[in-house]
């Protein structure tokens, strides 16, 4: 067994329940020994609903001598001064989606990770999950051939999201960002780096409260950037995919990857989750459901009830973990997280400017090794799927 890594977590919004649960419970490489929140009363609720011995501010956090790992779940737009703080503090760092609000910020993280030798991991880390592992798995034992194209669409009401979700109102809260960045990512762990990028883009409408329960007398806002995004992504595999991404419509998501090979169609289920459905489609046959060949399917047996449909969050987290006592590169890498990134930054300056867009930076991903599962006994027990990330 490697010796465990002494881990910080910081930020206590939303998303930081499953993480502080799968980190404190699920992986046998992290102790999870701190939290930490710009507020020190959400940190101190946190830790004591989860048992964490420690609330350290973040000064002190980035100070320790003991924690080599810290975990970022603020909103996008604070994630430069944090990441920035701890990898100049010497710590690896994971961070989640996006890496930063800016291109420029992003790159100048990632020259400062490579300079001091430190890790620097980013979300999503769903294509490390047992959907997206498995479309992967079909794609390189060539289930379906030479791709040639594909499309990938979302959308939701993100105006109207964003008067719950208040954070979505700041820089990296406009759908393509807050929500498309799955369905890129997704792309990216299954087809590789993009080559060149053309796209339209619309923004958000001028937005006034809505719902009974926002404060009446609050100014109306618009989200920043592009709330939809048209793009023709050309992949260095030779793939071309249609993307759409639509903030500006309903909340009732449609959503859809499809890959379209010499020998047959790929469909895959929410990128936003660990155990969207991955169907095979083949000429004069009917559509069938593949079996998923990995674990981290989003059901998890630590308690009694599985969690929601976040699944397996930190599985990323505990890879890098591993990555990191082994000496190798991680596979949500920071080029990973600078290129899904870059496309996005990319599409936005596209619709700009109308020009096509090369993005410079380039990354590669391992899959995870197949044949290691989540739970077994009809779910009743934990499985081996951990060692799926040792390697």
């Amino acid at each position: 067994m490697e010796r465990k890594i002494k881990t910080a977590v910081v930020g206590c919004g939303m998303i930081s329940n499953i993480y502080i649960k799968n980190l404190k419970n699920l992986f046998s490489i992290i102790d999870l020994v701190a939290i930490g929140n710009r507020s020190r009363a959400a940190a101190e609720e946190k830790a004591g609903t989860y048992g964490i011995d420690r609330v350290m501010t973040i000064d002190e956090i980035a100070a320790s001598d003991e924690i080599e790992l810290v975990v970022n779940l603020t909103p996008a737009y604070a994630h430069y001064d944090i990441i920035k703080k701890m990898l100049l503090s010497g710590k690896h760092i994971w961070t989640e989606k996006t890496m930063t609000a800016t291109l420029n910020e992003a790159r100048e993280l990632v020259k400062i990770a490579e300079e001091k030798g430190l890790y620097l991991g980013v979300a999503p880390d769903t294509v490390l999950g047992a959907g997206l592992q498995t479309a992967r798995r079909a794609i390189d034992t060539d289930m379906i051939g030479t791709i040639s194209s594909g499309i990938a669409v979302i959308n939701r009401n993100q105006v109207l999201n964003s008067e719950y979700y208040t954070f979505l109102r700041g820089e990296g809260g406009s759908l393509p960002y807050d929500v498309g960045i799955y369905y890129i990512a997704a792309l990216l762990s299954l087809l590789g780096p993009v080559k060149a990028i053309r796209a339209f883009g619309a923004p958000a409408p001028l937005h006034t409260p809505e719902f009974i329960y926002t404060n009446a007398e609050e100014k109306p806002w618009q989200i920043p950037g592009s709330n939809v995004i048209s793009a023709s992504l050309q992949f260095e595999c030779g793939a071309l995919v249609s993307v759409l991404f639509d903030g500006n419509t309903i909340n009732a998501s449609q959503h859809n990857i499809t890959l379209f090979g010499s020998r047959g169609i790929l469909k895959i289920g929410d990128p936003n989750t660990f155990n969207g459905p991955v169907s095979l489609i083949y000429a004069d046959q009917p559509e069938c459901t593949l079996p998923f060949t990995h674990g981290y399917n989003g059901v998890n047996t630590i308690e009694e009830s599985p969690y929601d449909f976040y699944g397996h969050r930190g599985v990323g987290v505990a890879e890098m973990a591993y990555a990191i006592r082994a000496g190798r590169p991680n596979r949500c890498s920071k080029e990973y997280g600078l290129h899904c990134l870059e496309v996005l930054a990319g599409m936005e300056e596209s619709a700009a400017t109308g020009k096509t867009i090369e993005p410079a930076s380039r990354f590669e991903m391992k899959p995870l090794a197949p044949g290691y599962f989540s739970s077994f006994m009809g779910g009743k027990g934990r499985a081996d799927a951990e060692r799926s990330l040792m390697d």
